[in-house]
């Protein structure tokens, strides 16, 4: 039986193979997602046990955060930005969850992101998120939440403006493509709680700065943010 077992498996996986989403290789367990090498491999910060870590110091000065972490570096033509651009545009949303798992277990042990009330995702435009199916924030919260048993708030932050692509935008630029871009639909649920808003890549800090911004002017608010690369200026 077990042989039988065996030669189906071998020649399923023949037909239909189980690859690493990082390197390719078919060198993983069926129910992985990268390869052992490719997890040995993740560019982790460690930002999470360290005040005054480079994320945080994006925001010295412009809005009042109580804590920020990056999961991993970001890097061009490197794994993480592969992981990423499967997620926001190739549909593959299983690595993000699970890498919003890897980040929910580094927040949950560092002890600085205890008392979360909510995770909320960055939002996007409707229309951006209706023609991509998903919004690529919610599923890392998703994976997040997971772990960390806090639960999603959606649909409560809202981005309420068109924005261009931030891309070869500098920081002012940056800055006055996303003012005024969000919006509390119900402050009420935000009055005094622990928020850690979520996204994918920290660059400027821009966007999650006007968001962050309304979002601390719901009273009692304590504002975290956590996003899953941090990218280098």
């Amino acid at each position: 039986m077990q042989t039988l077992k065996n030669i189906f498996s071998s020649t399923l996986h023949l037909f239909y193979p189980h690859v690493c989403t990082g390197c390719g290789s078919d060198l993983l367990q069926q129910d992985n997602l990268l390869c052992l090498e490719c997890i040995n491999n993740l560019p982790h910060t460690n930002f999470a046990q360290h005040n005054n870590n480079p994320v945080e110091k994006i925001f010295l000065g412009r809005i009042p955060i109580t804590a920020a972490h990056s999961e991993f570096y970001f890097s061009k033509e490197f794994l993480i930005q592969q992981l990423i651009h499967q997620l926001k545009y190739k549909n593959n949303t299983a690595i993000g969850f699970y890498l919003g798992e890897l980040m929910g277990k580094t927040l949950f042990a560092s002890n600085r992101f205890n008392n979360i009330d909510y995770l909320i995702p960055l939002p996007l435009y409707p229309d951006k998120e209706h023609k991509r199916g998903y919004n690529q924030a919610t599923i890392i919260c998703n994976g997040m939440s997971e772990v960390m048993n806090i639960p999603v708030l959606n649909d409560n932050v809202i981005r309420q403006k068109f924005t261009e692509t931030q891309t070869r935008k500098h920081r002012t630029e940056r800055w006055e493509n996303v003012e005024g871009s969000f919006k509390i639909k119900n402050p009420e649920t935000l009055k005094g709680k622990n928020i850690l808003l979520v996204d994918d890549v920290i660059t400027t800090g821009a966007t999650l700065e006007a968001c962050g911004s309304v979002v601390l002017q719901t009273e009692g608010v304590k504002l975290y943010i956590a996003t899953l690369a941090h990218a280098a200026k």
